[in-house]
């Protein structure tokens, strides 16, 4: 490792319902001081649609059986689904040194090179954060900084069904196409490609990477759900 890189505790954490992990990760956010290490949290989601606080209801067109679930992220609405990595990078923006629009760009940069590993070119689209091949979205951002210190984060579609996205705009994008990995030529696992996205997410931060316990932080009592 560079002898100047600084730990990222990475947290495996399996399919996780969406509202409790949300709520682990602004208490994190809420509870740590200067000295806590920054961690990055790799997990599924149950289906899920969320609507971030700028979304507006009339881009979620037939949710059906699919909760929609309004948070505090940036952004519009998007999915989340098993077959999906969603990772949420918990990083203390002012000891890391970087802004909230270089914290995007450095996000999707690591996301692009993770691509690049299997040969898939993946590009940014000016004016609408995430990372899209042919212009098909295949990774959306979605992020919340609070206290110089973000949480929320990425979602990076693998090998999943991607009918509920029919049931949306995604991102507020009217006939948005979206794709995923696996249809780009790439592999089905997601432990394959979070072993990839790790390394780049890294190199991008300047971070060496520490397995962490794959589980979720305790809440406070008061944030349980």
């Amino acid at each position: 490792m560079p002898p100047d890189s600084r730990p990222l505790l990475i947290r495996r954490l399996g399919r996780q319902p969406y509202e409790r992990t949300w709520k682990a990760m602004s208490a994190f956010t809420d509870a740590r001081g200067p000295d806590t290490p920054d961690e990055l949290w790799l997990l599924e989601h149950d289906p899920v649609f969320t609507l971030g606080q700028a979304g507006k209801m009339e881009h979620v067109l037939a949710p059906g059986d699919i909760p929609l679930i309004p948070v505090d992220r940036g952004g519009q609405v998007t999915y989340h689904g098993p077959g999906q990595i969603v990772g949420y990078p918990l990083i203390d923006l002012r000891r890391t040194g970087v802004g909230v629009r270089e914290l995007v760009s450095r996000i999707e940069q690591a996301l692009i090179d993770t691509l690049a590993h299997w040969s898939i070119d993946a590009a940014r689209v000016e004016g609408a954060p995430g990372v899209y091949v042919a212009g098909a979205k295949v990774a959306a951002l979605g992020l919340r900084v609070r206290r110089g210190c973000s949480f929320h984060g990425l979602a990076f579609n693998v090998a999943m069904d991607l009918e509920p996205f029919g049931r949306i705009n995604p991102c507020g994008y009217k006939g948005l196409a979206v794709t995923q990995v696996l249809d780009l030529g790439g592999p089905s696992q997601l432990a394959q490609v979070e072993d990839v996205l790790v390394e780049q997410f890294c190199r991008q931060f300047g971070f060496h990477a520490v397995p962490a316990a794959p589980v979720l932080p305790e809440l406070p009592a008061r944030a349980a759900v």
